[in-house]
């Protein structure tokens, strides 16, 4: 049927790196590209280059005998041209290429569904090797594109507000499974009138948590800040986490793009229910890492991104708890009205209390914006992403029984 993906009914048993599998569960970026290509030359499976940086391309190619160039010319056919056939590669020898057909592949995901919201916000629904399915989100405006990019099959962390977390958890995405989003998106948008790319802005606020397959999103974001590829600046790469905070120390070591943390709490007590991470990183530790990974830097802030759910966390005392735990951060603020999903709970609070929650902390000098509810019509609004996938967890079954706090 079309636009709906069917999950294996049972794991695939044989090596799938060119059917979404990684036989390294910690990323390419955990093992030499070396080992890859010995892995793939004994086998019948074919590495994917979609997933690879320009370092680890040209260490592919210096393990085929290759210049180091030749990385370079590829990356840019990839993500420049879309071209996934080795074939249109015309600045390469045809005897590399023929080469490159018997050991590689270029394979982005498939569009199962295109949807496209009445407020211009478009929504795909993309099909992986092995039936699961994920969604991405283009959100267009006047100044920017910004296409909002998933990072795993469902999510563990189980936060009660979110759609992603009542879907239980399947897998982390592959690095081409990620940057395929990027690569499908950039292919249907086109460019614009000038010629410009469509997409300026891209946010890892889509389905799953980063930080919990850092290394794979480290290298598909690396590939977004390549001039080889997608050519963005650091600034316009944001990463939105729960609150991982070890891997927030890592990821300010080896790619210092911007930084959103989900917080929607002003205290432990309320942000345990709501954020479960947050038994084992308190709002304390976690604050104290958002200081240190914009130290050194006057202009960088981190954002502070906190949910409105009536009657929950939008009274004047969480506002008042709020502007006293950002006391000494540099942050802005991101007030975001809930939206509702199927088995949600909660209700959003209403344009008043929004209203006077944004006064109270603008009034303290806190930046403070409301977000602008888009794409709620096709449910992909913040908090609404659910794709299609097979849960390896019990937690659908739990969360169907949970209540939330009040």
């Amino acid at each position: 049927m079309a636009g709906v993906c069917f999950p294996a009914a049972e794991p695939l048993n044989y090596p799938l790196v060119s059917k979404g599998q990684n036989p390294y569960p910690g990323g390419w970026q955990s093992v030499r590209v070396t080992a890859i290509v010995e892995f793939m030359q004994t086998s019948a499976v074919k590495i994917n280059l979609l997933g690879l940086d320009l370092a680890a391309l040209q260490t592919f190619f210096a393990e085929l005998g290759e210049k180091p160039f030749r990385a370079g010319q590829v990356m840019q056919w990839i993500h420049h041209y879309g071209a996934t056939d080795f074939d249109a590669m015309t600045n390469l020898s045809k005897p590399l290429r023929a080469r490159l057909q018997e050991t590689a592949e270029i394979r982005p995901p498939e569009v199962a569904l295109d949807q496209t919201a009445a407020d211009g916000t478009r929504k795909w629904l993309l099909r992986l090797a092995d039936g699961n399915c994920i969604e991405t989100v283009f959100i267009p405006e006047a100044e920017r594109g910004t296409l909002c990019v998933s990072s795993q099959v469902g999510c563990t962390l189980n936060c009660t507000f979110c759609a992603t977390g009542h879907q239980g958890f399947n897998r982390n995405l592959d690095a081409h499974e990620i940057i395929g989003q990027v690569w499908a998106a950039n292919r249907a948008l086109g460019r614009d009138p000038k010629g410009d790319r469509i997409i300026t802005n891209v946010v890892m606020m889509g389905m799953g948590e980063p930080l919990l397959n850092f290394d794979n999103v480290v290298m598909a974001m690396k590939i977004m800040l390549d001039d080889m590829a997608y050519g963005l600046s650091r600034r316009r790469v944001t990463l939105s986490t729960a609150g991982m905070v070890p891997m927030i120390e890592r990821l300010r070591e080896e790619c210092p793009v911007s930084l959103a943390v989900s917080l929607h709490a002003p205290n432990d007590v309320l942000r345990n229910e709501l954020v479960p991470l947050n038994r084992k990183y308190p709002i304390a530790e976690l604050l104290a890492a958002c200081r240190r990974y914009v130290a050194g830097d006057a202009r960088r802030r981190v954002t502070i991104e906190y949910i409105m759910l009536a009657g929950v966390n939008d009274s004047v005392s969480h506002a008042q708890e709020l502007i006293k735990i950002l006391d000494g951060v540099p942050a802005k603020v991101n007030l975001i009205p809930y939206n509702p999903f199927p088995q949600g709970r909660f209700e959003r609070s209403d344009s008043a209390t929004i209203n006077r929650f944004r006064d109270l902390l603008m009034e303290a000098n806190l930046t403070t914006v409301t977000r602008k509810t888009r794409g709620d019509d096709i449910d992909a609004a913040c908090g609404q992403l659910a794709g299609r996938i097979q849960d390896l967890t019990p937690r659908s079954l739990r969360l169907s029984r949970r209540t939330p706090p009040v």
